[in-house]
């Protein structure tokens, strides 16, 4: 049973944040607890269990079971507990034999309207109603419908003359990952308050009345699938009974252990309990107490777990001299030497320079560093870079800059105090939606949203939630809006002077207010370039600026433009110009994509800077790692991606080790990706799958899946979570092994036998981690950097005496328009995102039952737009650029405005960034992924490209049969 295998005890009612406290009696025990506590959590506080069923600490209280009554002393009647507060000196009884015969009535009642098949039952031994009938001593019921009655039970599906039940309800398989079985169901609304206060989707009710009240998915129409229902698996953790169950258990059996981890989809960190039969997975069950969910997921680390024993999965080290050659598969030993020579016979040839590594921002961070540490100490060049490069290397630069660290300000628990909140390019409730539910639940209770996006997003408008300003900016604008809400805030004197003269330098703050207080600035100056109403931006402005505790949101529709990181900047003078740092409720928080894409640039995978963001060419900071590793390191940056890239098409970059990261379809510019990757010597692949960057590939090492390892991973709140095996490696090593001996076989000395020790490397090397290890995650759960001797729990908000830097700095942001540019031929604009089903590239989600939802990427397209040019609804489009062209299929939607298209990029027969172009952010390199001018017309299937491609991709995919 789950809750004998990690203590995770139910309270019934969620806790009180009342500082004021009061005492009352209960079964002769004194308690003191917070005011506004119920009667039963009170209780449960001391080790008293009340009986309930309607009841869950994760959701409010409603008091239908009649389940929990007590008696309370000087009061008449038998209230439920769960509804009713504590008040100062009541006496309080919780067992009497009055509330035992009552309570034993109200179990008849359910029990009688319930199928008796607990053998059988898919929830034996994990049912509430069947504990519940323990608990009250229920040993008889005494009520029994009449045989031919019309009104008998819900749950038999015909009476017994063989009438057909027209109250029986058939079981609903349509989803993939549960069952809807509303025979069992006793109407306890836990599932429908989970779906509306937990996740707030709405997309469960309770239809009828009285004995015809039953749990709908909406319309009667309707079933799991086709209903609102988003997955996220609230519903079926509320549920006390067998009504909504994963079919995982259904098929397996009741999980006997369990195992604390952390999933490996979004930069949110989800802490899930692993629920073991045996060394077989049975589900995935968020756990209450992580501190970045508290107690939700979503679909993907919910129920998408499946890729982890995907037939697809590669399991044996593999290599061939040509990529034209089919694979073989070899021992470790084997592949280790190959791959060893390889780059060695490179670098002896090419010299040290010409080989490098990608790290990964899914692997765990005792993995990165050894990556990073690989290319530094090993190959003795600093040619590392990550996927950070390609999606948030402008959030590192721009906070560096403004406040002296690249990271986000706030921890996500901030929200629940924010008062106004401005989302810019970011959609959270598909890329991040455990937080867009923290996020949509403060909204419900009164605060107010400011969106900017060319997309109209569910922030913008869903179930009980409605922005109060939609700023759909024409893509590529960013900067000249970001630019014009300050020139607002500064033009009508809204900024807060006190903050900006003790923080921040007043000077430099001059000049800026200066800067953007020039008329060219104004909302009325650029409405015609933004396509934003200068009226709605001023008013936005203002809400920000005077609407209390303000928080800023973003997410890669900043970051991933040719001025990404000048965004970046303009966001943070935003939060200086307010006040809005240093507190609960404000701040300027990135929504990192990848589960440990901040914990891979902590670690050191950008080319010009060692672990903790520190430059390579300090000499003090070199001397820490040279001293440790016994290696001189190059004082002198290493290539970004597109640098390598760039390097190998001419012919001096050779060699590549990547790791869990498929830059063939992740990268922009997908022929240029391809040409640098067929121009290698050498390419070691490190993953789960044959991806597509693994048919340029000269060695494939197999990788292992988050539930196979030990380690960390660092969130997008900088929380370091940690990662514990849940069972053993199929391929038979987790990934930091294979990269140890990866560099074994090239002569390096490394002796790790646990990422604990990697760990404690890092803190010795890394002042932010310093006083990170294992035991502290264990004792603390987790823990956010920068934690070391002056903050030993961590530091869930930065910048709260002052910025790391010292002075907050405000850096003038001016608007300068993208190269590329919409014209004639390409008159319209693309922009790309995520979908809530699929995660990245698709290589994990795609081989999960989530293809149900998406199994193949769609162009979105205005009817405007599609009238123009003869496209209907599912037809298929060509989508072409400056450089290629691809095809998918039309979907026509008002989300986005006319003269704008919009698409995702998770499935490779799409290889939607064959469309995108090489422009990319000043300072950063980050790629213009949102802005590419485009031309769409009909077509009649897949392109000349994609079908060559697809026949490419077949051939390098071969495997040769074993002899």
């Amino acid at each position: 049973m789950k809750d004998f295998i990690i203590p995770d005890r139910d309270f019934g009612t969620p806790a009180a944040k009342s500082k004021q406290m009061v005492t009352l009696t209960i079964d002769g025990f004194d308690v003191t607890v917070p005011e506004g506590t119920s009667i039963m959590r009170a209780a449960a506080e001391i080790g008293i269990s009340v009986p309930k069923l309607c009841a869950t600490d994760s959701i409010d209280a409603f008091g239908s079971c009649r389940l929990c009554l007590v008696e309370i002393e000087g009061r008449n009647g038998t209230p439920a507990s769960c509804t009713t507060p504590v008040a100062p000196g009541i006496k309080v009884h919780t067992q009497n034999s009055k509330l035992k015969q009552l309570r034993r009535g109200v179990m008849e009642l359910y029990i009688s309207d319930h199928p008796l098949d607990c053998l059988t039952c898919s929830a034996n031994g994990d049912c509430e109603l069947q504990d519940m009938a323990g608990a009250v001593g229920l040993r008889d019921v005494r009520y029994e419908a009449p045989p031919a009655a019309e009104m008998a039970t819900h749950f038999r599906p015909k009476n017994n003359s063989g009438i057909a039940n027209p109250n029986y309800i058939p079981r609903d398989d349509s989803n993939p990952y549960f069952s809807y079985d509303p025979q069992k169901c006793i109407v306890c609304s836990r599932c429908v308050r989970a779906c509306e206060e937990v996740q707030g989707t709405f997309a469960l009710t309770i239809e009828g009345r009285g004995f015809d009240s039953r749990v709908s998915f909406g319309m009667k129409s309707d079933n799991a699938l086709a209903s609102d229902c988003v997955s996220c698996g609230a519903c079926v953790q509320a549920c006390p009974t067998a009504t909504l169950q994963e079919k995982s258990v259904i098929e397996i059996g009741t999980p006997e252990r369990s195992v604390i981890t952390t999933c490996a989809y979004c930069g949110v960190g989800c802490s899930f309990k692993a629920e073991m039969r045996g060394d077989e997975l049975v589900r995935m069950v968020p756990y209450k107490h992580g501190k970045a969910n508290r107690g939700h997921s979503c679909v993907k680390g919910r129920f998408a777990y499946g890729y982890a024993s995907h037939k697809d999965r590669i399991l044996n080290p593999m290599i061939r001299d040509s990529i034209n050659d089919p694979w073989q598969e070899v021992s470790w030993a084997e592949a280790m030497e190959f791959a060893a020579n390889r780059m060695q016979g490179i670098i002896a040839k090419h010299g040290r320079h010409s080989v490098g590594v990608i790290t990964s921002s899914r692997c765990t961070n005792e993995e990165t560093y050894l990556v990073q540490k690989l290319t530094r100490g090993v190959f003795m060049n600093n040619n590392t870079d990550t996927c950070a490069r390609v999606c948030h290397s402008p959030t590192g630069y721009g906070l560096g800059q403004t406040f002296g660290t690249s990271a986000g300000t706030q921890d996500f628990d901030s929200v629940e105090h924010t008062d106004v909140v401005i989302v810019i390019g970011a959609n959270p409730t598909d890329g991040h939606p455990v937080f867009a539910s923290r996020l949509k639940k403060r909204l419900r209770k009164g605060a107010k949203l400011i969106v900017i996006d060319p997309r109209r997003t569910d922030m913008v408008d869903s179930p009980h939630i409605r922005a109060a300003h939609h700023l759909a900016l024409t893509p590529g604008t960013n900067v000249a809006v970001v630019t014009a809400l300050a020139h607002v805030i500064v033009t009508e004197g809204l900024f807060n002077e006190a903050f900006i003269r003790e923080r921040c330098d007043w000077d430099e703050f001059q000049d800026y207010a200066e800067f953007v207080s020039q008329p060219q600035h104004a909302p009325e100056a650029v409405q015609m370039l933004t396509g934003v109403k200068a009226e709605e931006l001023r008013a936005a402005a203002r809400l920000y600026a005077m609407g209390g505790n303000g928080a800023i949101y973003y997410g890669l529709g900043v970051t991933e433009h040719s001025q990404g990181s000048t965004t970046v900047i303009g966001i943070a003078n935003l939060a200086m110009l307010t006040g809005n740092i240093g507190r609960p409720g404000v701040g300027v928080n990135p929504l990192r994509g990848q589960n440990n894409v901040q914990g891979s640039c902590d670690m050191g995978s950008f080319p010009h800077e060692l672990p903790g963001y520190r430059h390579v060419k300090n000499d003090n900071v070199r001397e820490i790692f040279e001293t440790l590793w016994g290696v001189k390191i190059d004082n002198e940056p290493g290539l970004r991606i597109p640098n390598m890239l760039d390097a190998a098409v001419e012919g001096t970059f050779k060699g590549l080790y990547c790791q869990g990261e498929d830059i063939l379809q992740s990268d922009p510019d997908t022929k240029h990706v391809s040409a640098g990757l067929a121009a290698m010597d050498c390419v070691i692949v490190h993953d789960l799958f044959l991806n597509e960057t693994a048919n340029y590939a000269h060695v494939f090492f197999p990788g292992s899946t988050f539930l196979e390892k030990d380690g960390t991973f660092t969130n997008a709140e900088r929380r370091i979570n940690r990662v514990r095996k849940v069972m053993a490696p199929r391929n038979g090593y987790a990934d930091w092994e294979v990269t140890q001996m990866f560099a074994q076989a090239m002569g390096a000395n490394w002796v790790y036998t646990h990422p604990a020790q990697i760990m404690e490397e890092i803190a010795m090397t890394t002042p932010s981690f310093a006083g990170v290890t294992y035991d502290l995650l264990e004792e603390k759960g987790s823990v956010q950097w920068p934690c070391n001797e002056k903050v030993p729990d961590g530091t869930p908000l930065m910048h709260v005496d002052g910025f790391v830097r010292g002075k907050g700095k405000f850096i003038n942001t001016e608007y300068v328009a993208t190269d590329e540019r919409t014209g004639p031929r390409f008159p319209l604009l693309l922009t790309t995102g995520r979908i809530l089903s699929q995660y990245n590239v698709g290589a994990q989600t795609r081989r999960t039952d989530n293809v149900v939802w998406h199994d193949q990427d769609v162009l979105e397209i205005h009817p405007h737009d599609a009238e123009n040019r003869g496209i209907k609804e599912g037809d298929w489009v060509r989508l072409a650029s400056r450089s290629g062209e691809t095809t998918l299929r039309a979907t026509l939607t008002d989300r986005v405005n006319p003269g704008v298209v919009y698409t995702t990029f998770h499935h490779p027969d799409t290889q939607a960034n064959v469309i995108t172009t090489d422009y990319s952010d000043w300072a950063t390199n980050c790629p213009e992924y949102k802005v590419t001018a485009v031309q769409i017309s009909p077509s009649n299937g897949p392109s000349d490209w994609q079908e060559e491609y697809n026949a490419f991709a077949a051939r390098s995919r071969r495997i040769a049969a074993a002899e």
